[in-house]
């Protein structure tokens, strides 16, 4: 082998010279020694692919396709050894693999390396180049670890062509590539499709039986007591399905218990044998709890529920087909058929009118038994009341109903009694309850306080408030607006213009905000935008808060700069005051008043037309930018250049 490699060596050194050697005559564009050159490559090419010496030994049956010096650069690469792209140029299944990072070659074993390092050639025509210790072989390199019963097989049994779904690799017999981790890629499918292609779900690969990983309580049906025992042919029978051994696993009826067991009732209590037994065992009886009898055409209710079967049912010396059969055709409706009639028919037989299954004290006066046939028809919070409540001593003994007080006490203490004597209940209210009332406004306008403005939408109990028992009160609690509500101008405006307190003076009970004051009774009559603007306005002294108390309605100056600043810098100011009047009007703030003619320079000719800014114009004093009208000179040359 040594020798072998040794020569395949020297023939591909000697090879790659003249490979170099007629490169460099090209690269010479020496047309004479390019020609001779060319000759001698081509005649050691035509020595060679006859001379067996030349080439290191015969390929393997494989590669034997390639033999021939003209085949050896789809192979080698000139200058270099065996190429691996080539390799994997042809191997493109592999290459596939490698480039998904899947397999084998990807493996921390195989990566990096060259290919000619495990798959040599050139060592005759039956040269193995797979090969390798099939023992020792750590498989979960591939991707796919070996467990169970794989790990005894021999490779063959999975590696073979019968199991690969590739068309071009099938043909090779030794391949490994080409096989899918399915289980059903190289098994049968015992159920024939009938479950999922997930095996591993139920089995494992110790044994394909019995399904280890299966657990019948994840499925629809979960095991419990006697089922847990049985065998799983007696419920998934066995047969053959398309000429092969089958086991039904899947659409095994099971909705009733009689989709396996024969019904010894035959169908006279019902298909649902869960309501009376259990899976521990059929004769255990737990239809206490259980059995719906509502189904059947006694439905049970209230005290009924909690009776045990055995009080209403016998049990003893019965049969599967005679038992709970002994009450047969049994009206709801007919209580004597179990139950004495304590009223000894007083009341006729239909209990239900009075009575019902929780218990027999619980007496349904409005909701069965007709009261109207009592002459006192029961409605609104009557219907709820408890019979007791009403008649304490006897159902029978006749009871006063014509007024209201005939059971109900005056709850307003004779507020509203005329001459010793309260009106009825009635005229106020209503049977659906005391709260809420019948009293209109148009009543209420009949008293000796009408309803106007505001006090429409305010609610009765903002001005009837109970007092300290806890008692509503309707009668005296006063006429006059600060009766109710807080005098918030007491003290800041002169009472003179409310006397005693007389609110309707200024204000309507629309709104608290709407005002009919007559300011010409005061000192300062308004004009113009003065008569505009809102109270606060002037009142408020800015406030924004419009807090009445905040606010001054007594010894408020009537000069203008009390509120207004002097824009002029005093410049009009007579005896430290300015009389804004003697310029200005009260409708905008245009000098309408003034007349210039009464100044020191009297408008004639030009002068009348032109505009006041072209002689008064802006001047800085005392830190503030105002508009100069004292002028102190009026020679022409002062203006005109």
């Amino acid at each position: 082998m040594a020798r072998m490699e040794r020569l395949y060596d020297f023939t591909t050194l000697r090879l790659y010279d003249f490979a170099n050697l007629f490169r460099k005559v090209i690269q010479s564009h020496s047309r004479i020694v390019f020609t001779l050159a060319f000759v001698v490559f081509y005649f050691i090419l035509s020595v060679a692919s006859l001379s067996a010496q030349i080439s290191p030994g015969d390929l393997s049956k494989a590669h034997s396709a390639l033999e021939g010096i003209s085949n050896c650069t789809k192979c080698h690469t000139l200058g270099e050894k065996v190429s691996n792209d080539k390799c994997l140029d042809c191997h493109k299944a592999l290459k596939s693999r490698i480039n998904q990072n899947k397999g084998y070659h990807v493996s921390k074993e195989v990566k990096g390396k060259e290919c000619a390092s495990c798959h040599s050639d050139h060592h005759g025509l039956k040269f193995e180049m797979i090969r390798f210790d099939e023992k020792a072989f750590n498989h979960q390199l591939t991707g796919y670890t070996l467990t169970g019963a794989h790990k005894k097989i021999d490779c063959r049994e999975c590696h073979k062509p019968d199991f690969v779904s590739n068309s071009d690799l099938k043909k090779n017999k030794k391949t490994y590539l080409g096989l899918d981790q399915k289980c059903a890629s190289c098994h049968e499918d015992f159920h024939q499709k009938t479950l999922s292609n997930n095996c591993a779900s139920c089995h494992n690969t110790d044994a394909f039986s019995p399904a280890a990983n299966f657990n019948h309580d994840k499925t629809k049906f979960a095991l419990a007591g006697k089922h847990k025992t049985v065998e799983c042919v007696e419920c998934h029978k066995e047969e053959t399905r398309n000429g092969k051994k089958f086991q039904q696993f899947a659409g095994v009826a099971f909705n009733t218990c009689t989709s396996c067991h024969d019904d010894p009732h035959k169908n006279k209590l019902g298909t649902a044998c869960s309501e009376c037994h259990t899976e521990q065992s059929f004769d255990i009886f737990k239809g206490m709890n259980k059995f719906n009898h509502n189904k059947t055409k006694f439905a049970l209710k209230g005290k009924h529920k909690q009776v045990d079967c055995a009080e209403c049912h016998k049990m003893d010396a019965v049969t599967p087909l005679t038992v709970f059969q002994d009450r047969l055709g049994i009206a709801t409706s007919n209580c004597a058929a179990c139950h004495k009639d304590v009223h000894e028919n007083k009341f006729g037989n239909n209990c239900a009118e009075c009575h019902n299954e929780n218990s027999f004290h619980n007496k349904k006066a409005s909701a069965d038994f007709d009261h109207d046939k009592t002459g006192f028809v029961l409605a609104g919070k009557h219907e709820v009341v408890d019979c007791k409540k009403c008649h304490k001593a006897s159902f029978t003994d006749p009871l006063p109903h014509n007024t209201c007080a005939s059971c109900h006490t005056d709850y307003h203490d004779k507020q509203f009694a005329q001459s010793g004597k309260s009106p009825d209940c009635a005229q106020c209210h209503t049977v659906d309850g005391f709260l809420g009332s019948l009293y209109t406004i148009d009543d209420h306008n009949k008293s000796k306080f009408r309803l106007e403005g505001a006090h429409v939408a305010t609610p009765c109990f903002a001005c009837h408030k109970p007092d300290a028992k806890n008692k509503w009160n309707f009668r005296n609690i006063g006429e006059r607006c600060v009766d109710c509500h807080e005098d918030v101008h007491k003290g800041y405006i002169s009472e003179k213009y409310y006397p005693g307190q007389s609110c309707e003076k200024c204000h309507v009970s629309d709104s608290w905000q709407a005002s009919h004051f007559n300011h010409d009774q005061t000192n300062f009559k308004l004009l113009g935008a003065h008569a505009q603007q809102s109270c606060m306005a002037c009142h408020g002294r800015g406030d924004i808060s419009h807090d009445i108390k905040k606010s001054k309605f007594i010894d408020l100056s009537s000069q203008c700069n009390s509120c207004h600043a002097d824009v002029h810098n005093a410049q009009f100011a007579q005896n430290g005051e300015t009389d804004c009047a003697r310029c200005h009007g009260f409708d905008n703030w245009q000098p309408t008043q003034f007349n210039h003619d009464q100044t020191a320079f009297k408008l004639e000719g030009k002068h009348a037309g032109v505009a006041c800014e072209k002689c008064h114009k802006e001047i800085e004093k005392d830190g503030q930018v105002v508009v100069q009208y004292k002028l102190e000179r009026f020679e022409c040359v002062d203006c005109h250049q």
